[in-house]
């Protein structure tokens, strides 16, 4: 279960972050990016902040999905 809850948060969170970041990308990308999102940002949010639950967690995956958006855009998309 908690596979599919990670699919589902990092769905919306690359969502989110994809079109917060005006970034055009298919749909695996997009879910991948909102997983490692959601990965980055879960720890993040809990290490420093120990916020958890649903919203917790969809706020430190989108937070997480943008930091690996703007690396992405600013170190190896040139």
């Amino acid at each position: 279960m908690t596979i599919i809850y990670l699919i589902i948060i990092g769905a919306a969170a690359g969502f989110l972050a994809t079109r917060m970041m005006k970034l055009e990308t298919d749909i695996i990308t997009t879910v991948v990016i909102g997983i490692c999102g959601a990965l980055i940002g879960g720890f993040i949010i809990r290490v420093i902040l120990t916020v958890s639950g649903l919203l917790g967690g969809l706020i430190g995956a989108v937070l997480g999905s943008l930091l690996l958006i703007w690396i992405w855009k600013t170190f190896f998309r040139k």
